[in-house]
């Protein structure tokens, strides 16, 4: 990870609601020879006992097998990203370079049996589903469905042990300059940099 110290988010709080505003993740493991990846919601939940994050996964897959052969895991949660073009620095005479936030969990996974598995599911559906007026809210699914699917997927809680994070949003640049990177994309047309403006304005 590309770790300068004025780069990195030490509010944790402000990172933990980035990961769970980010937590469709990259998920990636090792089988040995080679990474295996995925990319899965989870949700981000925290504790007394740490950070976990909880999701699921198709069992017949090379990422499945990875995390069932090494348990240690690496998520990537990412946000939204921007070219800064150095034409609109005080000194456009030297490289222009690349806004962005991220966050990486290192962390021990952990595969889920049946019932530990259906209960994800059912708590991931609901959260995006409303029960009390969705027609696809896990309640109204035949039994036998689901039962059928759980076959073949697998729930997994993986405790967080390590997190570190980028948001990259010109902090070594002076105050003329950010004020000019903030104003030029904020006029873009490109939906992630303004979201980058948005992020530098409440950043300064």
């Amino acid at each position: 990870m590309y770790k300068v110290p004025y780069f990195e988010e030490k509010d944790a709080a402000k990172v933990l609601a980035f990961m769970q505003a980010h937590s469709f993740i990259t998920l990636i493991g090792y089988d040995g020879v080679y990474p295996a990846a995925t990319q899965i919601p989870v949700h981000v939940y925290q504790d007394e006992h740490g950070t976990r994050l909880v999701g699921h996964i198709m069992k017949k897959t090379d990422h499945y097998l990875a995390y069932a052969k090494n348990e240690n895991v690496l998520a990537l949660f990412t946000g939204a990203h921007a070219y800064v073009s150095a034409s609109v620095y005080e000194n456009p005479a030297v490289a222009s370079t690349w806004n962005y936030s991220s966050v990486q969990a290192k962390g021990k996974i952990r595969l889920m049996n049946r019932d530990e598995t259906r209960e994800v599911i059912k708590q991931l559906t609901n959260s995006y589903e409303d029960p009390a007026k969705s027609p696809a809210a896990f309640h109204k699914m035949d039994d036998a469905y689901i039962e059928k699917n759980l076959k073949a997927i697998s729930g997994f809680e993986i405790q967080v042990e390590e997190i570190n994070s980028v948001f990259k949003l010109s902090q070594n640049h002076s105050a003329v300059n950010q004020a000019k990177i903030i104003e030029h994309l904020s006029e873009s047309n490109d939906q992630n940099a303004i979201v980058v403006a948005e992020q530098m304005k409440a950043n300064c």
